[in-house]
């Protein structure tokens, strides 16, 4: 009589949070918090060179400073989120949906403000163009990884512990 082995793997994952607000900087050490950062950096260059240019109240200037502001507004209070643990001890939100999205909106509005002050042709509008543009690829980088993890269902802060339980189920003793 031949003996089969029995054997059933069940698995659960259960999501730990902790909801205390404290200062974490190692969040600026990861991949995501690398990009934030050097999107801030990103968009204070591009105003910076509007506003050293002699047309930083021309409708092209203003309309690039508004979509830096945007940028770098939204960066910086998402860095600090994060880094406080906010993200983490309000994880009802949809934080993932409303980065990706206000992520895919800076980029459009990078793309629109960029080709506008580089087509304006003097040269701190296109080295404004050209922070922008940059700006733009990571805006855009960073709202396709937040699509994909959405799509994995991964969390936007917190972690996720799996355990996995093995049960073995044994043939009855022979007479």
């Amino acid at each position: 009589m031949p003996i089969q082995n029995n054997t059933q793997s069940m698995g659960s994952s259960n999501v730990v949070f902790n909801t205390q607000t404290r200062f974490d900087t190692t969040y600026v050490k990861t991949k995501q918090g690398v990009i934030k950062t050097v999107e801030i950096i990103l968009d204070l260059l591009g105003f910076i060179c509007i506003q050293s240019s002699a047309f930083w109240s021309n409708w092209r200037g203003v309309y690039f400073n508004v979509t830096a502001h945007l940028g770098l507004w939204f960066s910086v209070i998402l860095l600090l989120l994060y880094m406080f643990h906010l993200i983490e001890k309000y994880h009802n939100i949809k934080w993932l949906q409303i980065e990706m999205i206000g992520c895919g909106v800076v980029t459009f509005l990078y793309l629109i403000a960029s080709t506008i002050v580089v087509a304006f042709g003097t040269a701190t509008y296109s080295a404004a163009g050209f922070f922008g543009y940059l700006a733009m690829v990571l805006y855009g980088f960073e709202a396709f990884t937040k699509f994909q993890a959405i799509k994995c269902g991964e969390l936007a802060q917190g972690s996720r512990v799996i355990t996995k339980q093995t049960h073995v189920t044994t043939p009855p003793a022979l007479p």
